[in-house]
């Protein structure tokens, strides 16, 4: 797939009265750093609604006095450990922890986020990994949307959370954790279009080589594209105070 294929299907779409929607989502915000200036950048620059999924026992004000009105915060973990078991795959929630311990972590995490401007009370579980059991607990304390990886079977997968994935992972994890090629992404994203929702782009600030940084630039610039920022994706209205 080449970027002339992913223009004419987006026109084609556009041309038939089918909008496409993209929203970003960037993982693994902590601390300050030249790779996280340069996404607050490229957003701002772009006009183009960011999605931070931050680190809340990582994160300081230093951090969060770089985001811009175009800049999202989302809850990414407590503080982002891999406690997998031998076997597992990686997450910060594994099977062996009571699910007391893990929601009282999470809300751990959402207090500390949640006096933090632009935030959401949106969980974006490290590696894309939380157990059921979790997630229909999730909205007992506080949080309202989940955001992981690939297809999902539902959009509320419990009373009151929404649920809203990426679908178009830039890196190649297990081949260097470079970009994953023009092609590769391209393909995800034109496959994902045909489903007709909008399309979760995640990337990795902190990995990101030269060819990565390129891609994600001249997306930005494609024609006939409408970015959702989290909000809407999560259809996510603040309570009102006072």
């Amino acid at each position: 797939m080449s970027w002339s294929a992913l223009e004419a299907e987006v026109r084609r779409r556009s041309d038939a009265g089918r909008p496409v929607e993209f929203w970003w989502r960037d993982d693994d915000a902590s601390v300050p750093g030249e790779a996280l200036k340069r996404a607050l950048s490229l957003s701002k620059k772009s006009a183009v609604p960011l999605a931070l999924a931050v680190i809340p026992e990582d994160a300081g004000p230093g951090l969060f006095e770089l985001l811009h009105e175009r800049v999202t915060v989302l809850q990414h973990g407590t503080d982002h450990r891999n406690r997998a078991a031998a076997g597992e795959k990686k997450t910060e929630y594994p099977g062996a922890e009571a699910a007391t311990a893990a929601l009282a972590r999470i809300s751990e995490g959402l207090k500390k986020l949640s006096s933090v401007s632009g935030f959401i009370p949106v969980l974006a579980p490290p590696w894309n990994r939380i157990r059921q059991d979790l997630v229909e607990k999730l909205p007992s304390i506080g949080i309202r949307g989940l955001s992981a990886y690939g297809p999902q079977q539902r959009r509320e997968p419990a009373p009151g959370l929404r649920q809203v994935n990426t679908h178009v992972d830039i890196i190649a994890w297990r081949a260097g954790r470079g970009f994953a090629g023009e092609q590769q992404v391209i393909g995800q994203a034109t496959k994902w279009l045909a489903t007709g929702e909008p399309v979760g782009w995640l990337t990795h600030h902190a990995v990101h080589d030269a060819e990565a940084w390129d891609f994600m630039e001249r997306l930005f610039t494609l024609r006939g594209v409408r970015w959702l920022s989290a909000a809407e994706a999560f259809s996510y209205t603040a309570p009102a105070h006072g």
